[in-house]
């Protein structure tokens, strides 16, 4: 991929196209279920973590090695990001938020991995991810109460939609 021309700009609007699509798609899961990081958020890691891609592999002509740096400084970056939306309920010992952390950070290797130009890996993983956002909880629900398992309101809880007590 060469700048200047226009298979070069058309594949830029598609990579950050499908990064978009990916930020949009998992933000708006996290917003229906009226967490802390939404639309915005992940649009903007995605977006984001496709740049720092695009750019890398742009500037230095495809060296594998600074593209891996680039994902590195991603993940650690993402790290940070996801400790800000984890919050430690002190009256109740639970811990809410990790699943939006782990999205976030998913969010981002999908934004890397569009921006990489890796196309189907971004769209296959995407719909895993969607997978077990919509499922998830639903197992979890069904395994515990086939297994005969009650969750405690005292142990740590991802992130459950059930309203915290007061």
């Amino acid at each position: 991929m060469q700048p200047g021309n226009w298979d070069f700009s058309q594949e830029l609007f598609i990579r950050l196209g499908l990064a978009l699509l990916a930020g949009v798609v998992l933000g708006l899961n996290r917003w229906l279920h009226h967490k802390s990081a939404g639309i915005r958020t992940h649009s903007l890691v995605s977006l984001g973590a496709a740049l720092a891609m695009l750019a890398i592999s742009t500037l230095s002509g495809g060296d594998a090695q600074a593209a891996s740096r680039v994902m590195q400084g991603l993940l650690t970056g993402m790290g940070f990001l996801g400790a800000g939306v984890i919050i430690q309920i002190n009256h109740t010992q639970r811990v809410r938020g990790l699943t939006t952390a782990a999205n976030l950070w998913a969010c981002a290797l999908l934004g890397a991995s569009f921006g990489a130009g890796l196309h189907a890996l971004g769209l296959t993983a995407l719909f895993a991810v969607m997978l077990v956002l919509l499922l998830g909880g639903s197992i979890e629900h069904w395994t515990g109460n086939a297994l005969g398992i009650k969750r405690s309101a005292e142990l740590p809880d991802d992130e459950s939609d059930r309203p915290e007590a007061d």
